[in-house]
């Protein structure tokens, strides 16, 4: 009684790290602007003004933005959106067409991947890989898949950790009852009292967002609510 439930998370937090890491200029201006990414790509991709998107789509975009950061290939694409596998090459295709920075960032990080041994995150965290020169294909396949998924949901498990630190520091100093209950993915969990909420809303997310500067802005999005669902 007396207290809400406050979810604070990153928007789209891998894509934006993976703009960052690729240096795309035409994703990285995309994240300057504000715009629906996946409208955005989707606008790229297949010639038209972002008002005139379709859902089908921006929905299979979305499929193309997200496989891309587990390393998905055609067929894998192909069976989530339900199409022939090269309808779904000719979308990756022309995503690398629209994107040559992503396509060069994922053949320099499995390069290095093979020269290394390993990947980073942006904070020089590593994941060791000692499959990438395995004989068996699928062992190396899998293995390239994890070098170019690392740094971006490695990167975004440090950015979520510093912001647990930064968090639980500002609410001890700070001497607020808020606390921090919960961590889930890209996603903080907080048990604030209504007296706090205003002060939390409007705090909380510049926090999080400057726990680290990349090459696009960190947006954390906020909800509150009597349970967690009602906070989404």
């Amino acid at each position: 009684e007396g207290f809400q439930l406050l979810a604070a998370d990153y928007s789209q937090i891998e894509l934006r790290i993976r703009a960052h890491l690729s240096r795309d200029p035409a994703l990285v201006a995309a994240f300057h602007a504000g715009q629906d990414i996946h409208r955005a790509t989707a606008a790229e991709i297949f010639g038209v003004k972002p008002e005139e998107v379709a859902a089908e789509q921006r929905r299979y975009i979305k499929a193309v933005n997200f496989g891309l950061i587990y390393g998905m290939g055609a067929f894998g694409l192909a069976q989530q959106l339900g199409i022939e596998r090269g309808a779904a090459q000719q979308f990756i295709d022309r995503y690398f067409q629209r994107y040559p920075g992503v396509a060069d960032y994922m053949a320099r990080t499995r390069e290095l991947a093979r020269n290394e041994g390993y990947v980073e995150t942006v904070f020089g965290r590593r994941l060791w890989l000692p499959d990438i020169k395995a004989g068996g294909g699928p062992r190396r396949a899998a293995a390239e898949r994890a070098a170019i998924n690392a740094p971006m949901q490695g990167t975004a498990a440090d950015l979520v950790k510093l912001a647990m630190i930064e968090v639980d520091r500002w609410l001890r100093d700070s001497k607020l009852r808020t606390r921090l209950v919960l961590q889930v993915h890209d996603e903080l969990v907080l048990e604030v009292p209504e007296d706090e909420l205003a002060l939390i809303r409007g705090e909380l997310p510049l926090r999080m967002a400057n726990v680290a500067t990349l090459d696009v802005p960190l947006v954390v999005d906020v909800g509150a609510g009597d349970n967690w669902e009602q906070a989404h």
